[in-house]
């Protein structure tokens, strides 16, 4: 089992914004709350299961052990692990951890 991000490109309040993912909703809940990421943060969406993450978290995320895929050097992994996330996102079962 493994837990992404991606990288932090997306302008938002001042921050850079990033995507966390895994291959599965019980540990991406294990891994956001290793990060004080809260559960209500969680981004259930029909185009991925992920939580949103600035570069400082996504850093802090890559020290914990998450695997940084780039939309620039890892396109065919990225595909792959968005794939995963949009197959958890809405409508999935979530059996995870809540």
């Amino acid at each position: 089992m493994t837990v992404y991000v991606d990288d932090a490109v997306w302008p938002w309040r001042g921050e850079r914004w990033g995507h966390l993912m895994a291959d599965t909703l019980a540990e991406l809940h294990t891994f956001a709350a290793q990060l004080g990421l809260p559960r209500h943060v969680f981004q259930n969406k029909t185009s991925g299961a992920h939580y949103d993450v600035t570069a400082a978290m996504r850093e802090r995320a890559i020290e914990l052990g998450a695997v940084p895929i780039s939309r620039h050097h890892d396109r065919e992994r990225l595909r792959a692990v968005i794939a995963r996330a949009k197959a958890q996102g809405r409508g999935a079962r979530d059996d995870a951890v809540s």
